[in-house]
């Protein structure tokens, strides 16, 4: 764990090098999920979508504001979606009346052909770290994406 009485010009350093890690982590995570869209023929939107659904189904509406598309067009992103055999309408359990929107297992397959080798790479790589230094890194992760969002938001 890294203690927090450092020189002030070594934590300045410090700081500035884990920003230009998180730029160019940033950077490679983009341009992965960009060459996986090719490859899938898939735009920035309906990746999106699909990585919202992975947790499981949603109703239309949820979609639109995960993904920040109007009703109109994220129900023309479900049907270019299901038409390829990338997600599927069903009814509800709960209620009848609703209809919720699923990954089908093709969505699955695609996403574990080009995101389970990277899984697997990264838990691999998490092996070298302490449980205190996971902690830490948790701490930060969870951190950085509040203040994403909360960028985001502001927008």
């Amino acid at each position: 764990m890294i203690e927090r009485n450092l020189s002030t010009d070594k934590r300045a350093n410090l700081v500035a090098a884990i920003g230009e890690a998180v730029m160019r982590w940033q950077d490679a995570n983009q341009a992965y999920d960009e060459a996986v869209g090719e490859r899938l023929g898939l735009n920035a939107a309906e990746r999106r979508t699909l990585s919202f659904l992975f947790s499981g189904p949603q109703p239309a509406g949820a979609i639109a504001a995960a993904v920040s598309l109007t009703p109109a067009a994220v129900t023309a992103l479900i049907d270019r979606l299901e038409a390829r055999g990338f997600l599927r309408r069903e009814r509800s359990v709960e209620d009848r009346r609703k209809v919720m929107v699923d990954i089908t297992d093709e969505a699955r397959g695609a996403t574990d052909r080009y995101y389970m080798p990277l899984a697997a790479a990264g838990e691999r790589f998490m092996q070298s770290f302490t449980d205190g230094e996971l902690e830490v890194a948790l701490a930060f992760l969870k951190g950085a994406t509040e203040i994403q969002q909360k960028a985001l938001d502001e927008l």
